[in-house]
């Protein structure tokens, strides 16, 4: 007997599932994505412990993305709520499973739990003393690398979010054909390991970096051990805030992640798979 599903069966089983998310209560919904959220803080923690001392980009990033696949394993395996990978309930909205009302009903419901979830997180992380690790260097690597994303390019941020949330669903369908538990492993490591180290932007990683990078921000020490390891003046510290944290990085990756998982994941699979 094959131990993987046709992807035509994996989608037909995807849309069939919806059900379950539309019909569920705001408290449970709420809580697996509370959930998703801390999972996936907990690989993109767990990616900066192992990347922060690395100097090569690329050999950073990679590093990185050996580690942070984690996350999304213990999503898929726990039945937590992420609204990446929820994205692709748009091929339940086409199918007629759901109205397009019951599905902006469920993906905000999802990102509030997982914004809640991965700030939890966060603040857990600031407050356990991971960030001193080095010398306080993974605090300023954690300032760095939270500063890097709230003053990306919107436009830039709207593509990267949407080739990131390519290959998210991807996992997530991929890991739906696989039957067994080291098949959904397998897939959900390899292609999150090629997202983290393309360096594309996910709106829930993001909640777990920026908001560490804003809690790392108010550790003095932190802040000079950033200034004199990567030479950023006060001025240029100052961009990391609120502001830019929400409206030029979350609001432009989110958009592309929607885009990403919806137009060019879930409307193709929908189409292709869809019965006559």
């Amino acid at each position: 007997m094959e131990n993987f599903l046709s992807i035509k069966e994996a989608v037909n089983k995807y849309v069939a599932g919806c059900d379950a998310k539309v019909n569920s209560t705001v408290g449970k919904l709420l809580i697996k994505a509370m959930m998703a959220g801390m999972m996936i803080a907990m690989g993109a923690a767990g990616s900066s412990v192992a990347a922060h001392g690395v100097d090569n980009v690329g050999l950073a990033r990679l590093t990185a993305g050996v580690v942070f696949p984690v996350g999304l394993m213990m999503v898929i395996l726990m039945g937590a709520e992420l609204f990446t990978g929820d994205c692709l309930m748009v091929m339940g909205t086409l199918s007629g499973k759901h109205s397009v009302l019951q599905l902006v009903k469920v993906l905000v419901i999802v990102y509030a739990g997982n914004f809640i979830g991965a700030g939890l997180l966060a603040w857990a992380i600031s407050g356990c003393g991971q960030l001193g690790y080095s010398g306080g260097l993974l605090g300023a690597y954690t300032i760095k690398l939270a500063l890097g994303k709230a003053t990306i390019n919107f436009g830039t941020a709207v593509v990267s979010g949407i080739l990131c949330n390519i290959l998210v669903c991807a996992a997530v369908i991929m890991a739906l054909c696989a039957k067994d538990i080291s098949g959904k492993l397998l897939v959900s490591f390899f292609v999150i390991m090629l997202f983290v180290t393309g360096g594309y932007e996910h709106c829930v990683a993001n909640m777990y970096y920026i908001t560490a990078g804003l809690f790392a921000k108010l550790n003095p020490s932190y802040v000079q051990v950033a200034m004199e390891q990567y030479g950023y003046t006060a001025q240029q510290l100052d961009a990391l805030n609120i502001p830019n944290f929400l409206f030029k990085n979350l609001l432009p990756v989110t958009i592309g992640n929607i885009i990403g998982g919806m137009v060019t994941v879930g409307l193709p699979l929908w189409y292709v798979n869809k019965e006559k």
